[in-house]
């Protein structure tokens, strides 16, 4: 009977290196400005953010339609001065949102490959699990012929 060699969980140890959590690997290599970025990133991508907007614009806007003549500080039609603050807004977040999700784009690939070698080592792990119970098997099926045959022999 031919026993295939079993790798033991040892040298399944010693083959790959236990996960670490990413998400603290990740943090640690972030300086204070790519943490600005993910900051940003995450409160801008929110209701919260947009109802704010919205609502400035609708204050603004509003204000400058409906208040008396005197007190209105951004004519109406052109409104060049919510245009000019609110294309500042945009200029200056576009790039900084694009930097934030840069950052979370590679979060997320340091993860997907961390998934992949904590699967490549369960995969090699339930291979030997499998390994081990095919050789208690065919060993099991061994002792009971031996018992037949000694019974036989009775």
């Amino acid at each position: 009977m031919t026993i295939r060699k079993i790798d033991s969980l040892e040298n399944i140890r010693k083959q790959y290196k236990s996960p670490q959590n990413i998400n603290k690997v990740h943090r640690s290599q972030l300086s204070s400005l790519d943490r600005l970025a993910l900051l940003v990133t995450e409160k801008i991508g929110t209701m919260g953010f947009f109802f704010i907007i919205s609502g400035w614009t609708f204050l603004w806007l509003g204000w400058n339609i409906s208040a008396p003549s005197n007190l209105r500080f951004d004519p109406y039609p052109a409104f060049v001065l919510w245009l000019f603050i609110s294309n500042l807004i945009q200029l200056h977040l576009m790039p900084l949102l694009m930097i934030g999700q840069n950052l979370q784009g590679k979060h997320a690939e340091i993860r997907a490959e961390n998934d992949y070698e904590v699967n490549k080592k369960a995969e090699k792990e339930i291979e030997t699990i499998l390994l081990h119970l095919e050789n208690q098997q065919k060993l099991t099926l061994e002792i009971l012929h031996r018992i037949e045959k000694l019974e036989a022999i009775k």
